[in-house]
């Protein structure tokens, strides 16, 4: 069974993870609208991912035998200027939602809620390979600033991304 203050937390994650697939869905569309199709399709891969970290989090509340509420999930912006910054911004919102899951863990600590502890170990590990996988971006991007073909290659590369493994059904 799940604490009160445990399911409020956790309702509140879920709608961070909505944000930032929103975020990450917009941030397609504003790469396709500056024409950079790989750079979209890098963003729509990671949008499909963060609707399975909120999946994820909603199953783990409903096993629990909490009470899942949906919360206004707020409007991204629509535009986020060059490569290199869309990517700026990424890696922030990522750090900042780093900072969200350890402060869950932190609650669970204090709760002894040892069940989500291990749950959301995985967002703990999870949140290492997301700000990785924007950092191998970053760098790159750096090096070739207002390059065009560096650009272009670069978003050849991010074009081969796939797809999630998506969680089985519970």
């Amino acid at each position: 069974m799940i604490s009160t203050k445990m399911q409020a937390a956790l309702n509140e994650q879920v709608n961070k993870e909505f944000y930032s697939a929103y975020m990450y869905l917009a941030m397609s569309a504003y790469s396709n609208t500056i024409g950079l199709p790989g750079f979209a399709h890098w963003m729509r891969m990671q949008y499909e991912e963060e609707t399975l970290h909120v999946t994820k989090m909603y199953d783990y509340i409903l096993n629990q035998g909490g009470e899942v509420e949906l919360l206004a999930v707020e409007k991204p912006p629509k535009k986020y200027g060059s490569p290199l910054e869309i990517f700026k911004k990424t890696l922030e919102h990522e750090q900042y939602v780093t900072s969200l899951i350890h402060k869950l863990m932190d609650l669970a600590v204090e709760e002894r809620d040892y069940a989500t502890q291990t749950f959301l170990q995985w967002y703990v590990t999870e949140q290492v390979e997301e700000e990785s996988n924007v950092n191998d971006i970053v760098a790159p991007l750096r090096m070739v600033g207002d390059d065009k073909s560096g650009l272009m290659l670069i978003d050849r590369q991010l074009a081969g991304r796939v797809a999630p493994t998506p969680l089985p059904v519970k």
